[in-house]
């Protein structure tokens, strides 16, 4: 019934209203009809289901098809990465891609300045990306650490909630920062464990959207994080966000991450600990500041 109405209409009015779709755009309400004469496919969907569309591509997929997803998460029942999934499900030597980086789908849709990263196995098929993608309101940066593109995607989720959680309890500037710094220390040590390459932290994917993330009210984890903070429960600021608030999920899998490579992750420790009820912000706060010192930021 919505694809009908956003056919009609033209737009989505309940999430992009003020974003008229091209004329380029059609809707398709079948996987199969949505493949006819297509070889590129860009999925985007939340990552909590992005197994299950998989699965139902899988037996429509043929050796022409290249695999793209903006995508941000980690398995919901393994915490692996998304790459671990296609390459379980498209066929051997299909070349796939991930994008990722601070972009607000409100302000790309208005056209306003935005900047990502394309990370790819195959150098022919990220260019093609690039040129079909780029323009001037959007350019697009080239990569080829795919683990620590989708880190980055997962991790920064985790760390708006916690962003958000400060600053809902109006504990000032310096905490936020704080707390934005050693966030991004944290994903980093994660991702140089698992293979990643540490400069991936520092650009658009990394730190590019850690900070979008954690400093804006359009992010529904960080809004999380600011009802959290203000004493409400889980069910109520589910009812208000009205999405899918995607660091909820990635809040186990990260640390589940951390754990089997034996890396500390305390502020993302801290956060699955508080939504799973064990804790409070103000408690949370507290351990992560009355923590042994450290004689290195790394």
């Amino acid at each position: 019934d919505e694809m009908r109405v956003i056919q009609r209409d033209r737009l989505n009015q309940k999430y992009l209203p003020d974003c008229s779709f091209p004329d380029e755009i059609v809707i398709h309400s079948d996987l199969n009809s949505a493949l006819t004469g297509v070889d590129d496919i860009l999925i985007v969907v939340p990552s909590h289901v992005f197994p299950s569309l998989l699965h139902k591509l899988k037996p429509l997929l043929q050796t022409h098809h290249r695999i793209a997803w903006a995508t941000k998460g980690l398995h919901p029942d393994t915490a692996e990465l998304l790459q671990v999934d296609v390459e379980r499900y498209v066929p051997a030597g299909t070349p796939v891609a991930i994008l990722s980086g601070p972009t607000f789908a409100k302000e790309v849709g208005r056209g306003m300045p935005s900047a990502i990263t394309c990370a790819s196995n195959n150098e022919k098929f990220a260019q093609d990306l690039q040129t079909r993608l780029h323009c001037e309101t959007f350019r697009v940066y080239l990569s080829e650490d795919m683990t620590g593109v989708q880190l980055c995607g997962a991790v920064k989720n985790v760390l708006a909630i916690a962003t958000g959680m400060v600053d809902g309890m109006a504990l000032g500037a310096n905490t936020r920062a704080a707390l934005i710094t050693r966030g991004l220390a944290e994903m980093m040590r994660l991702g140089v464990a698992m293979g990643a390459e540490q400069l991936t932290f520092m650009g658009l994917a990394g730190l590019g959207d850690l900070v979008l993330t954690c400093t804006d009210n359009q992010s529904r984890n960080r809004r999380f994080g600011l009802a959290l903070g203000r004493g409400q429960s889980i069910p109520k600021i589910l009812t208000v966000i009205g999405q899918v608030v995607e660091g909820m999920h990635n809040a186990e899998q990260v640390v589940q991450l951390a754990k089997s490579h034996q890396v500390e992750m305390p502020i993302c420790e801290q956060v699955q600990h508080i939504i799973q009820g064990k804790i409070t912000p103000q408690e949370a706060v507290h351990e992560l500041f009355t923590r042994n010192p450290k004689h290195s930021e790394f």
